[in-house]
């Protein structure tokens, strides 16, 4: 997969789903990044195709929840973001996944307890070696791109010197999330360290870090040099980011939608994805936030976006045995 002059969705946590990397792909995004997965949760599961609906799901055994589900329609732009601390463990997991994704991304910029506690995430950044060796192990063993995500160390020297060395895995692209760890989101992005990054490698470089609207993209590449550019919340509060018409955010609310029902999305994860949409522009005091907060399942968000009909065809497309995944071919429309 090539990672120059391309537009990409951040990985991002109970967001980066199907139904959401799809939105992001159908408004102009080159390459989507999935949420963060544990090795470790990895290890537990099995790979099954999903007739029904025309998905390959990776499901804990003995269980039917869905740790990670993909399709055909974003085989060669998903990229599978992994959570780690070790290589062997690494390389397992990415094999279960491997065959159905684009690339595989190490995840060394996560400051949440949770990663840092178990060594993965942004705890990587302080073991340059154990970085090597996760990374040369994953290059080695998988045929598939290698890349790797981390955030600003202490010093610009610090973040080039770790750079230089993550290159020298023969990895193929590294993003750059602009924020020290102990940064938080209302800080700001520094590009200008980035920038320090880009000149010293030669590998591309995935800048990422306050990109709100379109016209960031093309501000935050002329600042950094870096190849492409990464966005999270910018997509997250309107996925038509990646258009430079864009959209109305009613209408990208109702496409996800759409797509949550289509994929037979979690209703859980459904519901928190439009409620962080939401609470952006409104409040979820306001009817649509409370009707969002009420609903039950995938019916009841369908009627608050006036979407029953479509939820019917494709109930009703489910019952005739058709996989639902193919329901947009049928009316010769793209099917994501």
């Amino acid at each position: 997969m090539e990672y120059r002059n391309k537009l990409v969705l951040a990985p991002m946590v109970r967001v980066g789903t199907l139904p959401f990397r799809l939105l992001a792909a159908q408004y102009g995004a080159d390459i989507t990044y999935g949420e963060e997965i544990i090795d470790h949760k990895l290890l537990k599961c099995e790979r099954r195709i999903n007739d029904a609906i025309g998905s390959t799901d990776i499901v804990e055994k003995g269980t039917e929840n869905v740790v990670f589900r993909t399709c055909d329609q974003e085989r060669n732009h998903v990229v599978f973001q992994l959570g780690t601390s070790d290589a062997v463990r690494a390389l397992t997991a990415a094999q279960l996944v491997c065959k159905d994704v684009a690339a595989i991304d190490i995840n060394m910029g996560c400051p949440k307890a949770f990663s840092i506690s178990g060594g993965m995430g942004a705890a990587l950044l302080k073991k340059p070696d154990l970085i090597h060796d996760i990374l040369t192990t994953l290059k080695r063993n998988l045929c598939i791109p290698v890349t790797c995500k981390i955030r600003l160390l202490s010093s610009t020297h610090d973040t080039v010197e770790l750079a230089r060395r993550i290159e020298k895995t023969m990895v193929s692209a590294i993003a750059v999330h602009g924020r020290r760890v102990a940064d938080r989101p209302r800080d700001p992005a520094n590009w200008s360290e980035i920038a320090s990054v880009v000149d010293a490698l030669s590998i591309p470089v995935i800048a990422n870090g306050d990109v709100f609207e379109y016209e960031d993209f093309e501000r935050i590449r002329a600042v950094t040099g870096a190849s492409s550019v990464m966005v999270a919340r910018g997509a997250l509060w309107n996925a038509s980011i990646f258009d430079p018409a864009g959209s109305p955010v009613e209408d990208v609310k109702r496409e996800y939608v759409r797509k949550s029902i289509l994929w037979d999305h979690d209703i859980k994860s459904t519901k928190y994805t439009l409620k962080e949409m939401i609470m952006h522009y409104t409040s979820l005091e306001l009817p649509e936030g409370k009707a969002v907060t009420k609903s039950e399942n995938l019916a009841d968000i369908a009627r608050v976006y006036g979407e029953e009909k479509y939820y019917e065809s494709i109930i009703n497309t489910k019952r005739l045995g058709v996989a639902v995944g193919s329901i947009h071919a049928l009316n010769g429309k793209m099917a994501i």
